[in-house]
């Protein structure tokens, strides 16, 4: 299990209100809601399936959590109503969500209110403490064990805060990488396709899929509220009718569906750490929702082994794209079962 400082350091008084910056995964939320006489927990979170993960947790210690996307926090809530604030930076994807979490908690926290960060040199946890200092004039470090630091700040004045949530664009610097442009250029997309993609992220693959498939139809999900907002936003920057952008915990929100074209360029990394588990488990889901003779594509880092699972859900598979650093597989959807009368 992942170390977490938070809950050891964290002072959270009966009643007091208490705000999980974009770090529902963590476990230290969960002991944190046993507390005697805890208040309201409020997760300021973009992901849905964390905020879902979180809130079963929660259920568990007798505690309801209210979700709040991270990103519009300050549009939808009050300032200066929150006692307690914490964030890990384990979960947060780079210094710009860092940055905004501490506009926000400066904006969240009364008078008096405490913030909480936990993080490892490696996460930037240095450079931020010396953000925090500037933020809210004062810095505390509570511990420092094997890597990790639990750091402590007081706002002990109104302070001005602007609030600008970065948009999606900081995750790749508004760029084009270097795997979904292979993937581009490696689809087959046929005019009457009816098409997903599955963690669609900004939606730069849904919207290439669309604008192809004139008369057919393109469903683009993910479970970031953020990169959702980011795929209508293009969709509608570009005018296509025919596509549409929703949070889904992977197929979720489309079971019901089937698609004769899934692409994806699923991400390896979750809470900082590098996983597997994410695109396996996109492929098993695709499979379920691919028609027979439909094409599954995914790009991936050349060295990550995803073949085999591949081979376990699909028919026909092959490299179709690739280079020194990527690789695009195509798989097919396996035949509809023969009936025979007898």
């Amino acid at each position: 299990m992942l170390q977490s400082l938070l809950a050891d350091h964290t002072r959270y008084e009966p009643g007091e209100r208490l705000l999980v910056l974009n770090s529902a995964s963590d476990p230290a939320i969960a002991r944190l809601a046993q507390r005697p006489g805890a208040g309201e927990i409020l997760l300021a979170e973009d992901n849905i399936a964390a905020c879902a993960q979180a809130q079963t947790a929660l259920q568990h210690a007798g505690k309801a959590g209210r979700q709040v996307a991270f990103h519009e926090y300050a549009e939808r809530e009050e300032a200066g109503t929150v006692d307690v604030a914490v964030m890990n930076l384990l979960y947060q994807p780079n210094n710009a969500w860092m940055h905004y979490g501490l506009q926000l908690a400066l904006y969240a926290l009364k008078n008096g209110g405490r913030l909480y960060i936990e993080g490892a040199k490696d996460r930037g946890i240095l450079s931020l403490a010396k953000r925090v200092q500037d933020v809210f004039g004062n810095l505390e470090t509570l511990e420092i064990s094997k890597g990790q630091r639990v750091i402590h700040a007081l706002k002990r004045e109104a302070r001005a805060s602007t609030i600008v949530a970065p948009q999606f664009a900081a995750f790749a610097c508004g760029k084009l990488d270097e795997g979904t442009a292979l993937l581009l250029d490696a689809l087959d997309v046929r005019v009457t396709d009816h098409a997903l993609d599955l963690g669609c992220g900004s939606g730069v693959i849904g919207v290439h899929i669309a604008e192809l498939a004139s008369k057919g139809q393109v469903m683009l999900v993910d479970s970031s509220l953020v990169s959702v907002e980011a795929a209508r936003r293009l969709l509608a920057q570009r005018g296509l009718t025919n596509a549409q952008a929703l949070a889904s915990d992977g197929i979720q929100a489309v079971r019901e569906q089937r698609f004769t074209l899934i692409a994806t360029n699923p991400p390896f990394h979750q809470g900082g750490i590098q996983t597997t588990a994410i695109a396996e488990r996109f492929i098993r889901e695709a499979a379920q929702v691919l028609l027979p003779r439909g094409r599954f594509y995914l790009v991936a880092n050349r060295f990550l082994r995803y073949e085999p699972v591949l081979r376990e859900c699909f028919g026909e598979i092959e490299e179709v794209a690739g280079n020194s650093r990527f690789k695009v597989l195509r798989a097919t959807g396996r035949p509809a079962p023969l009936f025979l009368d007898l």
